[in-house]
C-alpha cells in the first residue's frame, strides 16, 4: 500500500490537473477549507457576514492584502489560483461556470477567504469508530439548502446550507459530543431528525454533493456547511466572485488538532 498523500503532495496533484474531484477522506489529520474570493470593495461586508454567522462560516484563513495568492500557515507552496480542485465562477449572483485553474482571470483586487469544513471533523468521528457514510460509499457528502436564516451583513444575507450524515441515535449522540470540540469547523450539528423541520422536502434530493444510503434505524444529522457563503453570494449578487465547487476543498498544512477544544 502506498503512503498517504501529504497536503503538499495533494496540492501538487491538484495544481497539475491530476486531481480534480472532491477531497473528502484525503490527508488525514489536516484542515480542509471552503473558499470564497471577492473583490476588495465587497470583502469587509463578507467578513462581517462570516463573523455574525460563525457556525456555517468559520474563518480559518484570510489573505492579508488584496491580490495575495498565498495565506500564512496554509502551506509554503500554496497558490489559491491553482490549488483548488474545482472552482465556481459567479457573476451578479449567477453561476457562470466551473474551472480547474483561475490564473488567467486573477486580478490584484481579489481577497481570499478560507472557511472551515466539516471534512476536518470526519477524522475524529472515524477514530471513534463511527461510520461516515459518504466515505464508506465513496461519495461526496450530501448538502442541502434550508430555511434556517443567517444574520445579514450589508448586502450579504440568506439561509444556511447543511451537510448530512446518517447515524443510529446512540451514535448521533456521540457524533454531537465529538463535533462540539471543533467550533472552527462548524462544531455541533444544527439539527437531528425530521428534514422537513428545517425546510428539506426530500432527503433523497440533494442540492449539492451526492445522496447516501440511510439505513433502517438511522436518522439524518445535519451540520452547518461552508457552502453557505455561496447562498449568500447568490443573494448579494456581487459583480464577480469565485468559490470552490462543493466538496472540492483547499487541503492545508494546518493540523486538525489545532482546531480542537480539549
Amino acid at each position: 500500500m502506498s503512503a498517504p498523500l501529504t497536503p503538499s503532495q495533494l496540492r501538487a496533484r491538484v495544481r497539475s490537473g491530476e486531481h480534480t474531484g472532491n477531497t473528502s477522506g484525503y490527508c488525514e489529520g489536516f484542515v480542509q477549507a471552503n473558499v470564497a474570493i471577492l473583490p476588495k470593495d465587497w470583502a469587509a461586508e463578507f467578513l462581517q457576514f462570516c463573523q455574525l454567522n460563525p457556525k456555517p462560516c468559520p474563518i480559518v484563513g484570510m489573505a492579508a492584502q488584496p491580490g495575495d495568492t498565498n495565506i500564512e500557515g496554509i502551506g509554503p507552496d500554496f497558490d489559491i489560483r491553482t490549488d483548488v480542485p474545482s472552482y465556481r465562477l459567479w457573476k451578479n449572483g449567477e453561476l457562470t461556470g466551473e474551472v480547474n485553474d483561475i490564473s488567467d482571470i486573477w486580478t490584484e483586487d481579489l481577497v481570499t477567504f478560507l472557511i472551515g469544513c466539516s471534512f476536518s471533523f470526519e477524522e475524529a468521528l472515524l477514530a471513534d469508530g463511527l461510520e461516515i457514510r459518504n466515505l464508506s460509499e465513496g461519495r461526496n457528502v450530501p448538502m442541502y439548502n434550508t430555511n434556517l436564516a443567517c444574520r445579514p451583513a450589508g448586502r450579504f444575507h440568506g439561509n444556511m446550507v447543511v451537510s448530512m450524515r446518517p447515524f443510529k441515535p446512540v451514535d448521533a449522540i456521540r457524533m454531537i459530543q465529538i463535533c462540539s470540540r471543533f467550533p472552527s469547523v462548524h462544531g455541533a450539528p444544527v439539527h437531528f431528525g425530521d428534514p422537513a423541520a428545517i425546510g428539506i422536502a426530500d432527503i433523497n434530493q440533494v442540492d449539492y454533493g451526492d445522496s447516501v444510503t440511510i439505513n433502517d434505524g438511522e436518522y439524518p444529522v445535519f451540520t452547518a456547511c461552508g457552502v453557505t457563503p455561496q447562498a449568500a453570494i447568490m443573494a448579494a449578487k456581487p459583480p464577480f466572485c469565485i468559490t470552490h465547487s462543493p466538496g472540492c476543498m483547499v487541503v492545508t498544512d494546518l493540523p486538525n488538532s489545532r482546531l480542537a477544544i480539549l
